[in-house]
């Protein structure tokens, strides 16, 4: 049988027919079992599949795909923005913002069905642009999530000072800290447990939220106040036109996570169907979970309410906290700030589980030390899990004032420019795959997964990245309000992405590849390898093999 490369070659150089990729994939790539892959993938210098264990499953991706990503950003975060933006202003970024991520979710989505590997991301970039761009892509995406397990651990020590403002913010960080390290230490099933956990309550509080949000709208409150679009029609639906753009950062840093769930491509049971339908029903996650959020905090809330820019981070700034407390609620603030405060755990959890992998990627692309791709025998990268920890305590810079108190702000900017930078990476990655595709006569019918409208859906979400990212310093450039270090802060992350791209590419000598010469074989698994889950028995079982 032809090695893979001489397959490829062979491939490449045949245009005129249409390939049936899943048949060929077959016959072309033998080796089945991970060390196989591994071995064979490292003969033509592709890395991306590791020796993880496969122990996700269908429950697991479910709610990994639901809460991954809801943080404080969605609870908290959305008081300011509305301030800034006004409630058209912030329903619009959002929505945009939400459209965005759709075309994003589309293209990640069927390649990592098609070459479920383990970090995936950095992994398409280095396989289908240039191993300069996936190396600069890891990095950025790696110190995008390594940094957001800070801002979390950070954010948890604000909610818990709701309760207890006299207790150091260092005793909630450091318990939260051991938490999230021992949870990533242990086997990815008892990871995925705990998503099923704190996503559920996640679930239950956005649900209840926004009845409870509707409900007081209609003037079901015990003040009974009918609000109706009262204060779109007082306060207008723009506090300043320019300042919309100031939602679309928010926006992104709320959004950001939400793509992990193909992340975990690498380590799912049957990713050829798991994968598919998780990104199938992020649209309804997008529509309910956010959209539906903001829609309901713009009309109980006023854009002008002193509340939202109190700068506390707790639920005493959180927009649905304000309108429940002027309907005369009284207890139910404490119980979401609970709800917030397992958000903050959980969402951390996942940028830790995120960076791992990340790192895990890099090390399988020879891209950092080998010791990152080690697992122990229960398939944990434990040196790429500990590493990445070392991050989260970044968090203890969120207690000084000052130096340290801007160094964390800038760490935060740096993520959210990273994490949008990835998403526009992405979406080229996919442009560079679906040219790949047409030039070496491969039939995207035959895929596990064939996304929607390409390639037209990744050039929307290439160029309204790129246009966000241009503008996310737009404040800046206004008269008189010039300030050095809020423009380094919006716009370093742009050069921190390049210079990496331009070091690696001279030092390594890498080419962009051709589109006939990419790899559209290797990584792909075979129908043995996956595990099928049989078919649930139990409500709840039913319920989660619903939602997946």
């Amino acid at each position: 049988m032809a090695s893979p490369a001489q397959t490829i070659a062979d491939t490449s150089s045949s245009q005129e027919s249409k390939i049936d990729l899943s048949e060929q994939g077959k016959t072309t790539f033998a080796s089945n079992t991970p060390a196989q892959q591994l071995e064979a993938q490292q003969e033509v210098g592709v890395g991306g599949v590791g020796r993880t264990h496969r122990k996700l499953k269908n429950r697991h991706i479910a709610m990994i795909g639901f809460g991954s990503g809801i943080g404080t950003g969605l609870f908290v975060g959305t008081g300011s923005a509305l301030a800034n933006a006004g409630p058209l202003g912030l329903l619009l970024a959002y929505s945009i913002t939400g459209g965005i991520l759709w075309c994003v979710m589309q293209c990640i989505g069927e390649m990592a069905t098609l070459i479920p590997t383990a970090g995936t991301f950095p992994h398409f970039a280095t396989r289908f642009i240039s191993p300069s761009v996936g190396f600069s892509l890891a990095l950025s995406y790696f110190y995008c999530y390594a940094i957001s397990v800070a801002s979390e651990l950070s954010a948890a020590a604000v909610l818990v000072s709701f309760w207890a403002p006299d207790l150091s913010p260092a005793v909630t960080i450091s318990v939260g800290l051991v938490a999230l390290i021992a949870l990533n230490f242990v086997g990815v099933n008892w990871y995925g447990e705990s998503e099923v956990i704190f996503s559920s309550i996640k679930i239950l509080l956005f649900v209840g939220l926004i009845i409870l949000g509707i409900v007081l709208d209609l003037g079901g409150g015990p003040d009974h106040k009918r609000l109706g679009f009262h204060y779109w029609k007082v306060d207008g639906p723009f506090q300043e036109f320019l300042a919309f753009w100031s939602a679309f950062i928010n926006a992104g840093y709320t959004y950001i996570g939400i793509e992990c769930v193909a992340i975990a491509a690498g380590e799912a049971s049957q990713p050829s169907k798991q994968i598919p339908r998780a990104v199938k029903r992020v649209v309804w996650r997008i529509l309910i979970c956010y959209i539906g959020a903001v829609l309901v905090i713009g009309v109980l809330v006023s854009a002008n309410d002193p509340d939202l820019v109190t700068g506390t981070g707790n639920a005493n700034s959180s927009p649905f906290v304000i309108a429940i407390r002027r309907a005369g609620i009284p207890a139910l603030p404490s119980i979401i700030n609970a709800a917030v405060l397992t958000s903050a755990w959980s969402a951390g959890n996942s940028y830790l589980y995120v960076a791992s992998r990340t790192l895990l990627a890099m090390s399988l692309d020879k891209q950092a030390p080998e010791i990152f791709s080690r697992v122990n025998k229960h398939g944990v990268p434990i040196y790429a899990v500990g590493f990445s920890s070392l991050f989260g305590f970044l968090a203890y810079l969120s207690l000084g004032s000052g130096g340290a108190g801007l160094a964390f702000t800038w760490l935060l900017n740096l993520s959210t420019i990273a994490g949008l930078i990835a998403w526009g990476t992405l979406c080229f990655a996919f442009i560079r795959f679906h040219r790949a595709c047409k030039v070496q006569g491969v039939d995207r019918n035959t895929l596990p997964f064939k996304s929607n409208f390409q390639p037209y859906t990744a050039w929307f979400g290439f160029i309204s990245t790129v246009v966000i990212i241009i503008f996310s310093g737009w404040s800046v450039f206004l008269d008189g309000q010039w300030d050095t270090s809020s423009f380094f802060a919006s716009y370093i992350g742009i050069p921190i992405f390049v210079v990496p791209i331009i070091a690696w590419a001279i030092i390594k000598k890498t080419p962009f590849h051709r589109a006939s010469a990419m790899d559209l074989w290797s990584g792909r698994l075979s129908p043995e390898d996956e595990v099928p889950e049989p078919k649930p028995t139990t409500r709840i079982g039913k319920f989660f093999d619903y939602l997946a």
